[in-house]
């Protein structure tokens, strides 16, 4: 059988921007590479995916045009599903080294699940992925700051849009530019009238893989990164709701509400759950109207599952 020879044994940086049934589509200085994985990379039962989308390689040219990957670096964060599998749970990676994640919500229509929101920033929090969350269809609501603003004084980036009036198109266009960005947000929010609006097109390429991802195709459909034209990437990550909180200990919430994370080392016990205790710094902060009693009901959910 002919095998194909490495063209130069001097590895070439690149980044995986396309990811199908074993195949790596890896974007580098001199173009578009389809690669496989080395061998002795896939040595030994893996717990997790060896290489995802958003991965930086190093990669070596063979003479048809294909390439290998012989080196994975380092992640600096991920966002990470798990999958449960007959020899245990596997996880992951819908994607590697995202730079930030955008939260898309509606002011109406449907109307913002704003618990939703709160599980989302805490996977943020928790894998360490900062997060942008877009107030969509403002022209829809007219206090929609009013429902939102919360958030901004939490010391989250809040970016109010409206395909219809145009309103926060620039403002997103250069969050994005440069940065490989994840997209999540519940269904019927108009995220992809808004990429649309970013980029003509683009919407309906992030819609046609998140159709087929929502219907259980995971193992087949190509994960993708989708290259904005002002530079930087955009990817759909559905599933945010069942991420990362899988092994989250009750007593570790608290780190990921900014809110309440400064008050914790002020509360009489140290292993204070901040529901019943005497001497509780979060209560007397609820109390005082220092914390906004939504964000409260939130933490005692997210604790308790």
């Amino acid at each position: 059988m002919k095998t194909s020879s490495p063209l130069s044994n001097i590895p070439i940086p690149g980044l995986i921007v396309k990811a199908q049934s074993g195949f790596f589509f890896v974007e580098t200085g001199q173009g578009l590479v389809v690669c496989q994985l080395r061998g002795r990379l896939k040595q030994g039962r893996a717990v997790g995916d060896i290489a995802a989308l958003g991965d930086h390689v190093q990669i070596t040219n063979l003479t048809d045009g294909s390439g290998v990957i012989e080196e994975i670096e380092e992640r600096e964060r991920a966002i990470v599903r798990l999958d449960p599998r007959p020899r245990g749970v596997y996880q992951q990676v819908l994607l590697a080294n995202p730079d930030q994640a955008v939260f898309v919500f509606a002011c109406a229509n449907p109307d913002p699940k704003l618990r939703m929101l709160d599980r989302f920033l805490v996977v943020a929090e928790k894998q360490k992925v900062p997060p942008i969350i877009i107030a969509n269809k403002t022209d829809l609501l007219s206090h929609a700051e009013e429902l939102f603003g919360l958030y901004t004084q939490l010391g989250y980036r809040v970016i109010y849009t409206s395909v219809k009036e145009g309103r926060g198109i620039e403002e997103l266009r250069e969050m994005l530019r440069g940065k490989i960005s994840a997209f999540a947000g519940p269904s019927g929010v108009g995220k992809s009238s808004l990429l649309n609006a970013l980029q003509p097109g683009l919407g309906l390429a992030v819609n046609e893989i998140s159709v087929a991802m929502n219907k259980g195709k995971h193992t087949t459909v190509a994960r993708q990164l989708f290259p904005l034209e002002g530079g930087g990437y955009v990817a759909d990550t559905p599933g945010w709701k069942s991420l990362a909180l899988w092994d989250t200990e009750p007593e570790e919430m608290d780190a990921y509400f900014p809110e309440l994370a400064p008050l914790v080392a002020q509360c009489q016990f140290s292993d204070c759950t901040h529901t019943h205790e005497p001497g509780c710094a979060v209560l007397a902060a609820l109390e005082a109207g220092r914390i906004h009693r939504e964000r409260y009901e939130s933490y005692l959910r997210l604790r308790t599952n």
